[in-house]
């Protein structure tokens, strides 16, 4: 029977937990299974076996009057290792009520960020956290109980990046009457924590009421859950490499956000989908270092609902306190908040007979020039593209604007009878609403609407045989980059 360190060495060995020479940081906070895990580590830190360099890291949170002596108690065994202790002491009853948090979810954020600290202060590439098999069990319990996937169903990894930094669970495989017993075997000093025993917290109800209920039904309950989470972490992380090659395939980075084609998002797999979007709000979050909290299962399959829907064809969803979701016809943008606010009006009079004048909102460039006509250029007056237009200069009353649209604007369509309204013109082109406020407006110095770059060339100016100067303008649009995720 394999002790409980050569379990420990065999663990690591096949999730390659460490390599020979690695830093990491060991969070103790004084318990049988912190104690358990500084200890194994450090007799697997000698030099004739990997040669790690260890650091013990201890949060007092301050909830208990026994955590400054658990502090002490901490400190005391790492000296007697002869291993450099980092400890800290947080006011958690003041941040509770500043945030408004939970407590454990107050506290646990306040812990990894002084452990994260740790890390970056010593150079250290791992984190080792003493979580078991039991503490599995609790967690998969919970998840269940508020219907997660498969995702959350997996449980906790034994090994994972956060930030750059690996977090390790050694002890992951492992049961916590073994832990326990280790201890007791080898005179490790620890404390209880008391508070582990009262039921106002959840994960306390499951592990001391509602798994023993469930051991009446089978008496392996812990290691069942363990399985539970062993096969359906397998499979999520192949789900989940199949749904990042096929998102890099299918979304492009678009002015610092991200931007799906709605048909190449109705063809995937709703397994996919799900994954898709998570994927990119993931991306978003860690881009504006956000929490990933708010992209819960609602938010995520009313944003699936919305794309795969054929009405509305426009709409816009707030997912958390900086990221958005916007469906503009068949385009669907994930964005910073800030990225969508409408611009300012802006305003150019371009006085010169040529010239060019850069536009705001990654509008592009626009250039136009006086031409002479003659019989060589007759053949060549066809525009080239759709930002491309030519009028008789004769016809236009300079000075020329480019503006954004206003209210009211109306254009007079070349081969249709009367005006029309801008606001109509982009809606049956289906030019989404947060592009509107930006796009260029062409007029002469009469306020006539010329063009709509992109999309329509009014009546006026017409270039005829007879025209005998030329005016032609051409936008150079900037397009979002295409750089994959």
């Amino acid at each position: 029977m394999y002790t409980l360190i050569q379990r420990v060495e065999q663990t690591a060995g096949i999730h390659g937990l460490w390599t020979y020479g690695d830093t990491i940081v060991v969070a103790v906070s004084g318990g049988p299974d912190s104690m358990a895990l500084l200890h194994v580590l450090h007799y697997l830190a000698a030099p004739e076996r990997y040669r790690l360099k260890l650091i013990v890291a201890h949060v007092n949170h301050g909830f208990r009057e026994e955590s400054h002596e658990e502090a002490r108690m901490v400190a005391r065994v790492a000296e007697e290792l002869g291993l450099p202790c980092e400890m800290t002491k947080i006011n958690m009853p003041a941040i509770i009520q500043h945030t408004g948090m939970n407590g454990q979810a107050a506290a646990r954020e306040q812990r990894y960020a002084f452990l994260h600290h740790v890390a970056e202060q010593y150079g250290a590439t791992h984190l080792a956290l003493a979580h078991h098999a039991d503490d599995q069990a609790e967690t998969v319990m919970m998840r269940l109980i508020r219907g997660s996937g498969a995702s959350g169903l997996a449980g906790m990894a034994i090994h994972r990046t956060e930030k750059n930094l690996e977090l390790i669970r050694p002890f992951l495989r492992i049961n916590k009457t073994d832990l326990m017993a280790y201890c007791d075997a080898s005179g490790i000093a620890y404390a209880i924590d008391q508070s582990n025993d009262s039921r106002k917290y959840v994960r306390n109800q499951i592990r001391l009421d509602v798994l023993p209920f469930l051991g009446q039904y089978n008496q392996q309950i812990t290691k069942a859950l363990n399985r539970t989470a062993d096969l359906l972490g397998a499979d999520n992380d192949y789900l989940e490499q199949v749904a990042v090659e096929r998102l890099q395939a299918i979304v492009k980075s678009d002015r610092g956000g991200y931007r799906l084609e709605r048909k190449d998002f109705q063809g995937a797999h709703v397994a996919l989908q799900r994954r898709f979007i998570k994927l990119i709000l993931s991306y978003l979050a860690q881009k504006m270092d956000s929490d990933t909290d708010a992209f819960d299962y609602d938010k995520i399959e009313a944003i699936r609902q919305g794309i795969i829907q054929t009405q509305p064809t426009t709409w816009k969803l707030d997912i958390s306190e900086h990221i958005e979701c916007i469906r503009a016809y068949e385009h669907i943008d994930f964005i910073h908040k800030h990225d969508s606010q409408d611009p300012a009006s802006y305003l150019y009079r371009m006085e010169q007979a040529s010239g060019e004048q850069s536009l705001p909102a990654d509008n592009g460039l626009l250039r136009w020039e006086g031409i002479q006509q003659d019989s060589s250029l007759k053949s060549r007056l066809k525009p080239r593209h759709r930002y491309e237009a030519y009028f008789d200069a004769n016809s236009v009353k300079l000075p020329l604007v480019v503006r954004n649209r206003r209210p009211g604007d109306r254009m007079r369509i070349l081969g249709l009878n009367g005006t029309k309204k801008v606001q109509d013109i982009f809606i049956d082109d289906k030019i989404a609403p947060n592009l509107r406020e930006q796009w260029p407006v062409i007029t002469d110095a009469t306020d006539t609407i010329l063009w709509i770059p992109g999309i329509r060339r009014s009546s006026h100016a017409i270039v005829e045989e007879d025209t005998t100067q030329l005016l032609r303008m051409e936008l150079c649009k900037q397009e979002g980059s295409q750089h994959q995720l």
